[in-house]
């Protein structure tokens, strides 16, 4: 199993997506729906690039576990990264949000499904630090390398770096943080859309960093074990290249493969010499998602991966071991949620 590449992923198939007017604020990303399109033509366009992210995983081997949201007050459930990550070893981490009609898409049932179709150890929940102000938005404000063992994070208010200090003590990270602002002073709101990090290859806005020291730092940080490093314009980073994710996938004979999965907008705006550095280690994977990156995050946003050991009882059965489950999605809002979750270690 690779370090960086999940072999499974959860996706959150949002029957009712919108853009997210209480994140507009602070997400430069976002981009009004056409003028005159509805609501319901909005969210079946979305359905349908769901869909087919899901189903282009699943060709290349990537075990999918999908969740239907059909709650019309949950518009960025899509996104499920922002308040969930899992981590070798058996640890899963449940996060604190900063829009609070967000802070309901923490689902039970998807912790239940970890539990019971992989081996976790523990559950880690930050999300009581929410009615202090205090927000760590999962690998969104995180770019983690589990290689080097150190997070990358641009500064905002939705990486606060108190809980960041305590993530990091938890799961043995080592913090770098850094401003990234645009060609208007306006800051990135997310690491992982300036910032994807695979096992031989990083994508990367060096140049949103304007400290040069810090900027050369974070250089040297991605490259030391020899990863090669894909610099992204700004450009780029507006068109998502930087919102890429490796994964692990299986060829159908059973051989594994490397895939980066990304938006079909992303790998237009990349160079020929971009594309084949990634392809030097990985096969790119990309899907159009034109509507779902409305909301201002695109592939990596929406792929919460799987970083945990199957139970081996159930691996032969991981494509189906959600549906029994999500037949009955939990609604519960995000505080009661976390605090029922069973085997939640809750930070004060």
């Amino acid at each position: 199993m690779s370090a960086v590449a999940p072999h499974a992923v959860i996706l959150i198939r949002a029957l009712r997506f919108r853009p997210n007017p209480a994140t507009a604020a602070d997400n430069a990303f976002q981009a009004e729906v056409a003028e005159g399109e509805s609501p319901d033509t909005t969210a079946f366009k979305a359905l349908a690039e769901m869909d087919a992210l899901a189903t282009a995983l699943r060709d290349v081997g990537v075990v999918v576990h999908v969740f239907e949201d059909e709650d019309h007050t949950r518009p960025d459930s899509v996104f499920p990264n922002n308040w969930l990550s899992t981590h070798a070893g058996g640890t899963v981490a449940v996060y604190p949000m900063y829009a609070s009609n967000r802070r309901h898409e923490r689902r039970a049932d998807v912790l239940e499904m970890l539990k019971a179709s992989y081996r976790v150890q523990a559950i880690v929940d930050y999300s009581g630090l929410e009615p202090d102000g205090i927000f760590l938005e999962g690998t969104g404000a995180m770019v983690l390398d589990p290689i080097s063992r150190v997070a990358y994070v641009a500064r905002s208010h939705r990486a606060d770096t108190n809980v960041l200090e305590r993530f990091c003590t938890d799961f043995s990270y080592e913090p770098m943080v850094f401003d990234a602002v645009d060609s208007g002073g306006v800051p990135v709101y997310h690491t992982n859309v300036m910032a994807t990090i695979g096992t031989d290859v990083a994508l990367v806005a060096l140049e949103m960093i304007p400290d040069a020291r810090r900027r050369a730092e974070v250089r040297e940080r991605l490259s030391v074990n020899g990863r090669r490093i894909v610099e992204l314009s700004e450009r780029q980073v507006r068109e998502f290249a930087g919102n890429a994710v490796e994964l692990a996938g299986r060829w159908p004979d059973g051989r594994r493969r490397t895939v980066m999965a990304m938006s079909a907008r992303a790998k237009a705006s990349l160079t020929d010499a971009q594309i084949a550095l990634i392809e030097e280690s990985c096969e790119i994977v990309a899907v159009e998602i034109p509507t779902i990156e409305l909301a201002g995050g695109s592939v990596r946003c929406m792929i919460a991966g799987v970083h945990l050991d199957p139970r081996p009882a159930r691996e032969p059965e991981l494509t189906e071991a959600v549906e029994a489950i999500a037949d009955e999605p939990e609604t519960m809002d995000g505080a009661e949620a976390a605090s029922e979750l069973p085997l939640v270690s809750s930070l004060e």
